[in-house]
């Protein structure tokens, strides 16, 4: 078993603040249950890590795309998802902290070294490709909000040195943040108050508009309670009011717009699922772990950490960004977007490229296909525009919206100042925060990669080639090259993080790996139900998602070939599997070899 000490950067002062911290949890134990809580916060931390990479722009266009979609309706989603992420974490966390060694060598060791190979891929890949949607965020959050002002409009325009300027800017920042990260002592102080003010400020200012929203009578708490009561039907039958709006339409209609929402809803809820605990987190989580030196004694400090400075700022913030867009988006639209006037439905904000050929799509399923072709395009508008007022209200809800559409819907409420600083400064947080921690994560997994002990050079290198990944979004995350980026990510991350699961519960089953440590009896029952839950859960989420995937009809052109993503997601899944399977044989013969069964083995 390898030495986790040797390991870690700047050992000496590493072991030391180890030491201390060992001291106060013991001292605080002895004192009871208030000093030991006390000291739990005080000594908390890669909580907040997994915190500050949650609260990021995917779980913001998750929660509105929720919020939209279902309402409050669909609450509960992300509780469940983050409880499962909760439950799989204090897994992984339980396993390095009893043994001390890294997570990576005991896959390929002890289970399957396809499996630990690709964690760290997957990892990898995730780091650097979400890593530019991070920068966007951050940049339109200062375009838009931030540097924006009623009288000059917006501060800085869209051209690509523009882009390239602020972007390596905010590299700069971030990297300044990250230098801290690796020292110790008062850097490393500075660091965890830094992130955890961060946070903070991230659930003050979304908590604060829900506050605001409550105060002025827009908010219905018996609708917001019930929300959070789990609702299955909700993968197979369009949620909130638009359900009930859908089922008040004729059968042939309700179908049809049931046969619109249904998949997208269920899409939207994979990915506000997804982004509760992505396939980086789970490799984030047990590297920072190690490398504040602890050990099997700060177990129960791993899980109040990991309820506290994760699930907790993770419910609030996207609880709040749902019932925010709920309360703003949900089954409303405006007097022009109603109007059989062609002329007045386009002035509508709702009116758009996407929201024309959603209406035209079922002008023509009514029509037909020959009578639809035969009609002019202002005909064609105009049948759209004669449309129920209760089906555009359902197509409304298929209208993708961002925070910078809320923070503009809510100007009137909150006041304009106030919406543009607090939703600048909470998306700018949450796009700033996701950097830093993408960048942590790649020098972990690139001192992985190549087989070097934590810190140092390498871990910083690691760090810079995610954080210029990122920085170069202006030239890579638009068109097709994004579109292919973000399947690629997302589609082997996905498949991954099911593995991932699958694999931490073989590890809390392996007496090779754990030996004593392994929970007996009661305790070790309750792991297997927790965990066998979480695994299913992510087993069906990643299974349905790549079914819609394969279903949609959604053609790339690639090299003049016209290809459908979806096959592409099929052919990276089945390459893997049989790849994992090809491991496991090849596993179990060296195993049976007398090297093997050597007690060093």
């Amino acid at each position: 078993m390898n030495n986790a000490s040797s390991d870690q950067p700047s050992a000496n002062q590493a072991h030391s603040k180890t030491d201390s911290d060992r001291l106060v949890l013991q001292e605080a134990r002895a004192k009871g249950a208030g000093a030991t809580l006390g000291a739990f916060i005080k000594l908390s931390g890669p909580g907040w890590l997994q915190s500050a990479i949650t609260l990021g722009g995917g779980s913001l266009s998750g929660a509105l795309f929720l919020g939209v979609l279902g309402g409050s309706s669909l609450l509960w989603l992300q509780l469940v998802a983050i409880i499962m992420g909760v439950v799989m974490l204090s897994a992984i966390s339980y396993v390095t902290l009893s043994t001390g060694e890294r997570p990576f060598r005991q896959i390929n060791n002890h289970i399957n070294p396809v499996l630990g190979w690709g964690w760290l891929i997957a990892t990898s890949m995730a780091n650097m490709i979400w890593c530019m949607p991070q920068f966007a965020l951050c940049y339109e959050a200062l375009q838009k909000n931030l540097l924006a002002s009623p009288q000059n409009g917006e501060a800085i325009g869209d051209s690509l040195n523009s882009k390239l300027l602020v972007s390596g800017l905010i590299l700069a920042a971030a990297g300044v943040v990250v230098v801290l990260n690796s020292m110790h002592g008062w850097a490393g102080k500075i660091f965890d108050w830094f992130l955890k003010a961060l946070v903070g400020l991230i659930v003050l200012c979304f908590f604060g508009v829900v506050i605001r929203l409550g105060l002025s009578g827009y908010l219905n708490g018996g609708e917001i309670f019930a929300g959070f009561i789990p609702d299955f039907s909700s993968w197979t039958q369009p949620s909130g009011k638009i359900g009930a709006l859908v089922a008040t339409l004729p059968g042939t209609w309700q179908e049809y717009w049931t046969a619109q929402l249904v998949p997208e809803q269920r899409k939207v809820m994979i990915g506000a699922a997804a982004t509760a605990v992505g396939i980086n987190m789970t490799f984030l989580l047990p590297y920072s772990m190690l490398s504040r030196g602890w050990d099997k004694s700060f177990r129960g400090l791993a899980r109040f950490d990991l309820s506290t400075g994760m699930a907790i700022p993770y419910v609030l913030v996207t609880s709040c960004v749902v019932i925010a867009t709920a309360s703003t988006f949900h089954a409303k639209v405006d007097d022009a977007f109603l109007s059989n006037d062609p002329a007045t439905m386009k002035t509508s904000p709702l009116y758009s490229e996407k929201t024309e050929k959603l209406l035209l799509a079922r002008v023509e399923a009514e029509l037909g296909s020959e009578q639809f072709s035969a009609l002019s395009e202002d005909e064609k508008v105009q049948h759209a525009a004669n449309l129920p007022e209760t089906e555009r209200i359902v197509a409304s809800a298929l209208i993708r919206r961002n925070a910078f559409q809320l923070s503009a819907a809510l100007a009137p409420l909150l006041g304009a100042d106030t919406a543009k600083w607090v939703f600048g400064i909470g998306v700018l947080g949450m796009g700033f925060s996701s950097i830093i921690i993408l960048m942590l994560i790649n020098g972990y997994a690139f001192c992985e990669m190549l087989g070097l002990k934590q810190g140092g050079a390498p871990h910083v290198v690691g760090c810079i080639i995610a954080g210029a990944f990122g920085a170069a979004w202006p030239l890579m995350w638009d068109g097709d090259a994004k579109l292919w980026l973000a399947i690629l990510a997302s589609s082997f991350g996905m498949m991954l993080l099911p593995i991932a699961y699958l694999t931490f519960f073989m590890m809390m089953n392996s007496t090779r790996i754990l030996g004593d440590a392994k929970p007996k009896g009661a305790s070790m029952l309750l792991w297997n139900v927790l965990m066998a839950v979480s695994v299913a859960g992510a087993g069906v989420a990643a299974a349905t998602a790549i079914y819609d995937k394969i279903k949609d009809p959604k053609v790339v052109e690639v090299f003049g070939q016209a290809i459908r993503p979806g096959y592409v997601v099929l052919g990276i899944a089945v390459a893997y599997i049989l790849l994992v399977f090809a491991g496991f044989v090849l596993k179990n013969t060296k195993r049976q070899t007398p090297a093997d069964q050597s007690p060093s083995g």
